[in-house]
């Protein structure tokens, strides 16, 4: 029986809960995540952003338009920091958003 890791878990579950897209700018803090959505590319669909905060306001878009949870992920820090407006954003406007960020 082969042993998965925490990331694969991570995007199984995010499957299973219907996501179907996630947002992110890649950082080193979460390669593994990384390499389990690159596994699990014919269903999740990951788009890259320039900033974090792009990253947040398209997930903050696509949870308010389709109801399923929008995705963003974000490196540790200022990464991290930089979600800070689009997540309250959301949450004020009660949007089903998933913000994840990596940790050293």
């Amino acid at each position: 029986m082969a042993s998965r890791t925490g990331a694969r878990i991570l995007v199984d579950q995010l499957l299973i809960q219907g996501v179907n897209h996630a947002f992110c700018v890649p950082g080193e803090s979460y390669i593994a995540v990384l390499d389990a959505l690159y596994d699990a590319r014919e269903m999740i669909k990951l788009i890259v952003n320039r900033h974090e905060s792009g990253a947040t306001f398209m997930a903050d878009a696509y949870g308010r338009l389709t109801r399923r949870p929008g995705v963003c992920l974000a490196t540790l820090g200022p990464g991290a920091s930089n979600l800070a407006t689009g997540v309250g954003d959301a949450t004020l406007d009660h949007a089903p958003l998933v913000a994840l960020t990596g940790q050293t």
